[in-house]
């Protein structure tokens, strides 16, 4: 994949993550805690209606966000290292292995009826899908911004310049959104400014 392919990816990752931030933050502060004002006769057909209704909304960011960083990890942009990619998968884990092993649960049981226990431990146990997605958001955001720091063209992300490059010195650095070195004519236009 070229690079430029590879920083596209990267950025349907980044509105991805972006997007499931935004939702969970929504969640957490607003959505979860308003479950104990619904009231107990309606409750249960609330519960399954925010089930079945929060599936049309995070279903696709959620996929779209696994799908595109299981495809950085191949495919990804110079100037990302692959380190953040795989703490970025980390991170991914853990918001689904709670998702599956502590909310799908309090929501089944809340499916029931309302239960206080059972809505606290829902909105305290959500804490850790916020702080994950708060966190890949801040690392997502990072990757991205480290391919805009300025450097000399054929100057990989972190390395020292190489050819005309380094003989050019600092007069030709710019702005490498893409991968570093993969668009000469770009490069060899900026040389010439």
């Amino acid at each position: 994949m070229n690079g430029t392919l590879a920083s596209g990816l990267l950025l349907v990752h980044v509105a991805a993550t972006l997007c499931m931030a935004g939702l969970i933050w929504y969640v957490q502060v607003v959505h979860y805690p308003l479950f104990a004002e619904v009231g107990a006769a309606a409750s249960a057909r609330y519960e399954q209606r925010h089930v079945a209704l929060t599936t049309w909304v995070v279903g696709p960011p959620l996929l779209v966000e696994a799908g595109t960083a299981l495809l950085l990890v191949p495919f990804r942009p110079a100037y990302v290292p692959e380190g953040a990619l795989w703490v970025g998968l980390a991170l991914l884990l853990v918001i689904w292995v709670s998702t599956a092993l502590l909310q799908i649960p309090c929501h089944r049981k809340l499916g029931f009826g309302f239960d206080a226990a059972v809505h606290r431990r829902l909105v305290q146990s959500n804490w850790l899908r916020t702080a994950g997605w708060t966190v890949r958001s801040v690392l997502v955001l990072w990757m991205v911004f480290s391919g805009l720091q300025p450097r000399a063209p054929g100057t990989p992300a972190g390395g020292a310049a190489t050819g005309d490059a380094a003989r050019a010195g600092s007069r030709t650095a710019h702005f490498c959104p893409a991968s570093v070195g993969e668009d000469r004519r770009f490069q060899r236009s900026v040389h010439h400014i």
